[in-house]
């Protein structure tokens, strides 16, 4: 125990659920151990309240750094730009360039607006979807976010989020209302897709596709969402928050055929700093001028500067390749020391953002003891991995001798019946549960 573990403990009297984002509860990885707070974080490395380096090898900053933290290119351009002031009562001439950035890489777009973040940029993609369409149904596939418009789904059935990432999210406080307005479906699932969409034909006004996270779509499953937009008049909407700009340069929907009426940037957009991108055709996107979509920090110039930044260096250095390789060594090197040791693992996720679970009785208790042993060893370790251009070849082939080290002994304790016993603190959790 030491000052994170006690300030997180001052944290949860403070602060409901102890910390902003969920993802980032120490509950959900070591709890009562895990370094909640650091003191700095630059390249792949965390420094945490007491001084100790750990080598992040989990989500660096879940999903946001894309080329590392406290990238020296990103972090000049915002420097410069905080000396000539972030904010004024006149718009920053940034914004205006990042628009016409994130059009040229997608030719089937013509205008932008701007938010701080993922969620909120997603609710105002359907807000515009729902302007164009003047119909209020939302066919959705993915994690989208804490908003009404997506929890909602929760309220006809309380697990229909449950296959969409984080399972246990509750409605309450969301608007009885909004019962019966959207409804989710699973990836690749095209007969489920299209029983949807002939249920509830005359009254969609949206679909909403989370463009990869796990498996590659296939080619039916997408002909089958554009037809129907097409047919029916919809606006198709791709979230990219978590996907995009780490399999190419731009989003994952332009490597798979898809054809969407707009599409959702943030996390990797800006390596860190606040900001996402609503982009779309300019024919629905015109269609936010006919409701309103207007906040004041949306119009601040850092996010813009750091957008624009994170762009240039990632197609400067070919980024999007680096992801790859690095995602794809550390997926083989999970399945051979797995091999090796006589661990059942799964494996999933693109390279760039890879995923494995224990298959083993109680893989709960093999994942915190996962977290618990690696971090021993220095590493910020979990079942996943998101590559970043911070992690170098040296950060890849230590990790990966610690991960062998640990199946190794995972394995051992697996034989024995009891590898619970070796926890120092209690389970990790599976998804949301309130804190008490």
């Amino acid at each position: 125990m030491g000052k994170s573990q006690d300030l997180y403990k001052k944290a949860k009297t403070l602060i409901p659920g102890g910390t902003q984002l969920l993802s980032k509860r120490p509950e959900m990885f070591l709890p009562e151990l895990w370094p909640s707070y650091y003191e700095k974080a630059k390249g792949c490395e965390v420094w945490d309240l007491d001084g100790n380096k750990y080598i992040d090898m989990i989500t660096m900053g879940i999903g946001a750094c894309i080329l590392g933290y406290a990238d020296d290119d990103v972090n000049n351009a915002v420097k410069a730009i905080i000396d000539k002031g972030g904010m004024s009562i006149l718009n920053a001439p940034e914004e205006v360039e990042l628009a016409e950035v994130l059009c040229s890489l997608h030719p089937w777009a013509g205008m932008v607006r701007y938010t701080r973040g993922g969620g909120e940029a997603m609710t105002v993609a359907v807000r515009i979807a729902r302007a164009r369409t003047k119909k209020d149904k939302v066919l959705f596939c993915g994690y989208h976010g804490w908003h009404d418009w997506y929890l909602s789904a929760n309220l006809a059935e309380d697990n229909a989020l449950d296959g969409h990432l984080l399972p246990g999210l509750a409605p309450r406080g969301v608007p009885r209302a909004l019962q019966g307005s959207a409804y989710p479906f699973a990836y690749n699932d095209t007969k489920g897709f299209r029983e949807l969409v002939e249920k509830y034909r005359n009254d969609i006004g949206v679909i909403v596709l989370e463009a990869i996270r796990n498996t590659e779509p296939e080619k039916d499953f997408i002909n089958a969402i554009r037809d129907a937009s097409r047919e029916l008049g919809i606006v198709f909407v791709v979230d990219e928050i978590t996907s995009g700009w780490r399999m190419n340069l731009g989003g994952a929907h332009l490597l798979y055929g898809m054809e969407p009426d707009i599409a959702v940037f943030a996390k990797a957009i800006s390596n860190g700093f606040p900001m996402g991108a609503v982009i779309g055709k300019t024919a629905v996107m015109e269609a936010a001028q006919e409701t309103f979509v207007s906040s004041t920090y949306w119009t601040e110039r850092i996010g813009p500067t750091a957008a624009l930044a994170t762009i240039k260096k990632m197609r400067d250095k070919n980024v999007s390749q680096h992801l790859v390789d690095t995602g794809k060594k550390i997926q083989d090197g999970w399945k051979a020391a797995a091999e090796k040791n006589g661990l059942p693992v799964e494996i999933s996720g693109i390279y760039p953002l890879g995923h494995f679970s224990f298959t083993d009785k109680e893989p709960l208790v093999l994942k915190t003891l996962f977290t618990q042993l690696m971090l021993e060893k220095g590493y910020l370790a979990s079942t996943a991995f998101y590559a970043s251009y911070a992690h170098k070849e040296d950060h890849v082939d230590g990790y990966l001798k610690a991960v062998e080290a640990t199946f190794s002994f995972l394995a051992q304790e697996i034989k024995k019946g009891n590898p619970g016993k070796h926890l120092k603190g209690p389970v990790c959790h599976s998804g949301f549960k309130r804190l008490t």
